[in-house]
């Protein structure tokens, strides 16, 4: 059994990087949309930030807008985006979600809830209280939004020359 330093900043970054990467993976075996993850962020970011024009879509996305463009077909193909010709300007189109998509984000999303109440329901009351704790600390480091200039903080390396 390895045993973990709590205290350790960085041990601590690596660990909730770890647990967070496998806890999404698990959410995404749980899903049942038969989307790819990638399918998956597109549409709930176009249902999120209503009709997007598909520069837009890439830029929320951070992906090249072939990539995007590539993504948009499989969801119209799909039956879960349409695309709906701006009508000021018609060289602009957005894509918005249709009722089949916001169906199956709801399913997948009711399907991940249900497998997380279900793992929720095996913990004891000091771990829930834990879980609670954990949660305001994890949706505060989520709602940060650093400048696209931050670069990622490089951890200290002690030298051994001084």
């Amino acid at each position: 059994m390895t045993t973990h330093d709590d205290h350790d900043p960085l041990e601590m970054a690596a660990r909730l990087r770890l647990a967070t990467a496998r806890l999404a993976r698990r959410l995404r075996q749980h899903a049942g949309s038969g989307l790819s993850p990638s399918l998956t962020s597109a549409l709930a970011s176009i249902e999120q930030h209503g009709p997007l024009t598909l520069g837009r879509l890439a830029k929320i996305e951070q992906v090249a807008p072939p990539t995007v463009t590539r993504v948009v077909g499989k969801l119209e193909d799909d039956g879960l985006v349409s695309r709906q010709v701006d009508a000021t300007d018609r060289r602009i189109t957005r894509v918005e979600v249709t009722a089949e998509g916001h169906r199956r984000l709801d399913h997948s999303r009711q399907r991940r809830n249900a497998w997380l109440l279900q793992q929720l329901d095996t913990f004891d009351a000091e771990q829930l209280r834990d879980v609670g704790a954990a949660l305001r600390v994890m949706e505060a480091l989520a709602a940060e939004e650093p400048s696209p200039e931050a670069q990622p903080a490089q951890p200290a390396v002690e030298s051994g020359a001084q």
